[in-house]
């Protein structure tokens, strides 16, 4: 009789220790299912909302992480990196949302920006290091595209080098 429940309690410990080896891995696949599907729906939007836009921005930087588009919005305004003016279902628009990730990647401006934290120098900024491209006005709302699009700029110039910047900033003053 000992066997068996040696054999019963064996085979239930090795189901229950490669349960918990299982798990993380399957939630990891479920996370990286939920990103996609986030992501997907972003592509499709022709326009997004201050809280998806909040959502989103604010996981890329690591400044919050939540799944819950309404928590990142409120936690965004309390940090002053979104407007009290605007509604977390309104439409997002540039300037707006430049400030957003300007403030939540902590990304160094000019003068101007440094002394105001203004949407509209923001929005100047971002122009500036050729992370918002093409055509572009302030005031004109964000699709989903260009929200990631303008996330995948400024990761990328976060990880230049010095070295690179100053060639560039080389580059750039011999083209004017």
């Amino acid at each position: 009789m000992k066997t068996d429940f040696k054999t019963f309690f064996s085979k239930y410990v090795l189901i229950t220790v490669m349960c918990i080896f299982a798990l993380p891995v399957f939630l990891s696949a479920q996370q990286h299912q939920s990103i996609a599907a986030e992501i997907e729906t972003l592509l499709q939007a022709d326009t997004i909302t201050y809280a998806q836009a909040a959502r989103f921005v604010l996981e890329a930087a690591d400044a919050r992480i939540t799944s819950n588009p309404e928590e990142a919005f409120n936690y965004a305004v309390q940090q002053k990196w979104l407007s009290k003016k605007v509604s977390s279902g309104g439409t997002a628009r540039l300037d707006r949302i430049s400030l957003l990730l300007m403030r939540s990647f902590d990304v160094k401006g000019g003068i101007f920006y440094s002394m105001t934290k203004a949407p509209h120098y923001a929005y100047r900024e971002l122009v500036y290091k050729s992370v918002i491209q093409g055509r572009h006005d302030p005031s004109m709302q964000v699709s989903g595209e260009r929200l990631i699009f303008y996330v995948n700029r400024i990761l990328a110039l976060q990880d230049e080098s010095p070295a690179e910047i100053k060639r560039r900033v080389k580059i750039s003053i011999l083209e004017n």
